[in-house]
């Protein structure tokens, strides 16, 4: 890798991003038809991407959450007929693969946050799947609205991104940057919880605009 190089590059958002995500959800959602739970699943864009105006790293974020969480035995080979490949990580311990890290102040059972993480190479795409029951999923979609909503908020963010992203040329993988753009996740998170219970959507298992 060169001395220059940067996993965690950001780039100007385009509206190219959410007509991709689109399609591909399209395609996700009947990868999942016959699995348990398929039909009352939420197939989200969630991250940077899916938020106008934003700059990202030019990955799609996408997000299933479905209960209960399928087999991989079942999940892998219908999702590798769509180029989407089950992720380990770069490290032992990378965050978000096999499992988020708890967050919230509710008392849930420790597999809730049980995950499993797709990616598809030529796609440019991060699939997200997790349970329905998962606080992290229901906390993705609220982010992705405040964000949306607020323009002070997004530019604050973005600004937080961009040094962050400053931060990690050189670097062999993005995890560092993950791990401290959840630490301002953490920071924000009871302000965008306000924010959902005030405009109506905290009890809603997809926000609009998906």
């Amino acid at each position: 890798m060169s001395s220059e190089a940067n996993p965690a590059r950001l780039a100007d958002y385009t509206p190219e991003w959410p007509r991709r995500a689109a399609v591909l959800l399209d395609t996700i959602q009947g990868a999942f038809q016959g699995i348990d739970g398929a039909q009352e699943a939420a197939f989200d864009h969630i991250g940077s991407t899916a938020v106008p105006g934003l700059a990202a790293k030019p990955y799609l974020d996408l997000q299933v959450r479905i209960e209960p969480l399928p087999q991989e035995a079942e999940l892998i080979p219908r999702l590798e007929r769509l180029g989407f490949v089950r992720a380990r990580g770069s490290r032992p311990d990378s965050p978000g693969v096999n499992h988020d890290i708890p967050r919230g102040d509710q008392d849930v059972e420790a597999s809730v946050w049980n995950k499993m993480l797709f990616w598809s190479e030529s796609d440019d795409a991060i699939l997200h799947i997790r349970r329905k029951v998962s606080p992290w999923g229901l906390y993705t979609v609220w982010f992705r609205d405040w964000l949306r909503a607020d323009e002070i908020v997004r530019q604050r963010y973005e600004a937080i991104k961009r040094t962050l992203s400053e931060q990690q040329v050189g670097k062999r993988d993005y995890d560092d940057y993950t791990l401290a753009n959840t630490a301002f996740f953490d920071e924000v998170q009871q302000e965008f919880e306000q924010w959902a219970a005030t405009v109506g959507v905290a009890h809603r298992d997809r926000a609009p605009g998906g």
